[in-house]
């Protein structure tokens, strides 16, 4: 590379990376934990799991949209030095980076439906879904501005997320640019 290029992943591949492995693990879990009768019963088990599905889908949609909001209205533009990463490369990185993370939270959702049938895996799936929200949300964003968001491989490799304190500022490039369509989804 060179010197002071860096290199780009986008914002909303970032936050839409974990969305798929959160939605379906938390949904098989629910499937598998809606078979054991639990301490409540599958009806409480699982009013309380959409309940809490609703909850995590909302709280993780609303999180740090300020934050994002301000990072792209001081988003300067990329150099022609920076070298923008795919959207498999990046999907691969956050979710090798969350592997543990990721392969627990299916037994973790049918551990507790022991408890409350259904509702670990729907309460996992919510955090999926809001995820995906959340990525749909950055797209109109980046579809109404006329430009997408990137922001600094080195700075994600920190931790916090594409909108945690380590990261200072996004970039942006045309619509155009990259592998990957406005809010992440895969360019047909």
């Amino acid at each position: 590379m060179a010197r002071g290029a860096q290199a780009l992943a986008r914002v909303a591949v970032v936050v839409r990376a974990g969305a798929a492995p959160l939605w379906w693990a938390g949904l098989l879990g629910a499937g598998v934990g809606a078979l054991v009768p639990g301490l409540t019963g599958r009806r409480i088990g699982l009013l309380g799991g959409a309940a809490l599905f609703l909850v995590a889908a909302a709280a993780v949609f609303l999180a740090r949209r300020g934050r994002y909001r301000a990072l792209a209205a001081d988003a300067p533009r990329a150099a022609r030095a920076d070298v923008l990463q795919d959207r498999a490369v990046t999907v691969r990185n956050w979710r090798r980076a969350r592997r543990w993370w990721l392969l627990l939270a299916f037994p973790a959702a049918v551990g507790s439906s022991f408890a409350l049938p259904g509702a670990g895996g729907l309460l996992i799936a919510g955090l999926g879904a809001g995820l995906w929200l959340k990525a749909q949300w950055l797209g109109q964003r980046e579809t109404a501005d006329d430009r997408l968001l990137w922001v600094s491989v080195d700075r994600l490799a920190k931790g916090g997320g594409p909108a945690g304190k380590h990261v200072g500022t996004y970039r942006t490039t045309g619509i155009a640019a990259g592998d990957a369509a406005p809010g992440g989804a895969r360019r047909r």
